[in-house]
């Protein structure tokens, strides 16, 4: 077991020294290509998360990371038919519980994680790797890899992918040690788990918290706890399907993260999954004509230029037949790293059809926020547990 790995570089190119370190020995280990500092920072909070996951549902996960945030994060909850054509997955290929739990982190918001770092909780299988060695991915970090995953992973971006192996038993020490400016921060980690006990202050008028509920809180609350704050996050069958990060006013995050939600709820419709896409495109250029063909961006238009993306020429989705489709979602949770301190947080959500919250409250208008959620008839947890991550 090494004490120290090196690195390509630092945050960027010029910072030419990096390394990791530990006496005694680092969990994790290079199997192939050669990682930096960014792959780690994403790889070892990815694998926290997925970890947690594990914990909490009891079932495989994954998460897909860019920048220190999940792009996207998920349980292996079997796919709907809709589900499959939004990833891109024939109906003839048959996927593994880890390969489900991938799909559904990729596609919570697939322009985000082109590029991504990825996380299993699981030891990643054939049928898992077959869906990595198809998109654009930086690496992967999981406990272990099955001989014929490690022989496709292997040969993806010529030879060159990065393949991390963790140690599961491996336990960090209670406390957190980081230096800035030449400053030591000291603070004792995280350890904090979804639990029963979460969601038992309900504090609406509407009590009735179903299991799925539940479970897409507990990805939701799991997913914030790794997610640089301010951040708030949309969860729906077992995934992540919106999150909104690092920004300095809440309601920010709850916009930002609620434009990803409806994004991801807009890609399900069969107007989009019928796009008559040219033959040839790539899935790549597929997610990037989708999120422009929905954008209400007025310099976007790519059905100006149809003949470079579709067979034939589609009619654009009008704002009006966009807020309609959004307007018939519901079953969405929400969960926040922190209180809403402002009841407009609450109105973002109902037009995502968000129906649950989780949160911790504290904020001197919780009584508004309590008001608002009751007025839209959403259920609302009070957890008492702040998950600011920076």
């Amino acid at each position: 077991m090494a004490d120290r790995i090196d690195l390509k570089y630092g945050c960027n190119p010029n910072q030419k020294m990096a390394y990791i370190h530990r006496d005694g020995g680092l969990p994790v280990s290079v199997l192939n290509g050669r990682a930096g500092y960014i792959n780690f920072l994403d790889a070892l909070n990815g694998w926290q998360l997925v970890r947690d996951l594990k914990a909490a549902t009891g079932l495989p996960a994954a998460a897909s990371f860019k920048h220190v945030s999940p792009a996207g994060a998920a349980i292996a909850v079997p796919l709907s038919d809709d589900e499959r054509r939004m990833s891109f997955i024939p109906g003839s290929m048959e996927l593994s519980p880890l390969a489900t739990a991938y799909v559904r982190a990729r596609s919570a918001d697939r322009m985000s994680s082109f590029g991504d770092f990825i996380s299993f909780s699981d030891t990643c299988d054939e049928s898992t790797a077959r869906i990595i060695s198809r998109e654009v991915s930086d690496g992967v970090i999981a406990p272990g890899y099955d001989d014929a995953a490690l022989e496709i992973l292997r040969a993806k971006r010529n030879g060159n992918y990065t393949i991390l192996s963790i140690d599961p038993a491996y336990e960090p020490e209670k406390e957190e040690r980081r230096t800035v400016f030449g400053i030591e921060f000291v603070q004792d980690r995280n350890g904090y788990l979804p639990s029963d006990a979460d969601f038992s202050n309900i504090v609406t008028k509407n009590r009735s918290l179903s299991e799925e509920a539940r479970r897409d809180l507990t990805v939701a609350l799991i997913a914030l706890k790794y997610t640089q704050s301010n951040s708030v996050c949309y969860a729906y069958h077992g995934q992540t399907i919106g999150v909104g990060a690092g920004q300095q006013s809440r309601i920010h995050c709850t916009r930002l993260a609620g434009g990803k939600a409806d994004l991801w709820n807009l890609r399900r419709t069969e107007r989009i999954l019928s796009l008559p896409f040219r033959k040839g495109l790539s899935r790549n250029d597929k997610d990037n004509v989708i999120e422009q063909y929905l954008s209400d961006a007025p310099e976007i238009d790519v059905v100006d230029s149809w003949q470079d993306y579709f067979s034939e020429k589609p009619q654009r989705m009008t704002r009006e037949e966009k807020a309609e489709l959004i307007a018939s979602v519901h079953g969405i949770a929400l969960a926040s790293d922190a209180f809403f301190p402002f009841s407009d947080n609450i109105d973002r959500a109902a037009r995502s059809g968000v129906d649950a919250i989780a949160q911790p409250g504290g904020s001197v208008r919780d009584d508004r926020v309590i008001g608002r959620a009751d007025e839209y008839g959403m259920v609302m947890c009070f957890s008492s547990v702040r998950l600011f991550h920076h």
